[in-house]
């Protein structure tokens, strides 16, 4: 019978392979308020899935969906300033 001790370090992660790096980290604070707002509007159209949606569900998934477009556009706003240090010549 051959023995697996020899090969578990092999196979079992490190303790620094389990958690995420400060970069990582920082990009999900970055995107939390998108992550935050798709969560939103996937709740607001989980709410009419079995119904008909009411004058106030239509409301609040638009309502929704334009969060998630602003999210996204300062996201990406905040990715061209970061890319272009130097600014306007």
């Amino acid at each position: 019978m051959k023995s697996i001790a020899a090969l578990q370090a092999a196979v079992t992660a490190t303790p620094s392979d389990d958690e995420p790096s400060d970069a990582e980290l920082d990009a999900i604070e970055t995107e939390s308020p998108l992550i935050l707002a798709e969560v939103a509007l996937l709740d607001a159209q989980i709410m009419t899935i079995d119904r008909t949606p009411t004058e106030l569900d239509q409301q609040r998934i638009r309502r929704a969906r334009r969060r998630v477009l602003a999210a996204r556009r300062d996201l990406a706003n905040r990715a061209a300033t970061v890319t272009v240090p130097g600014g306007a010549a």
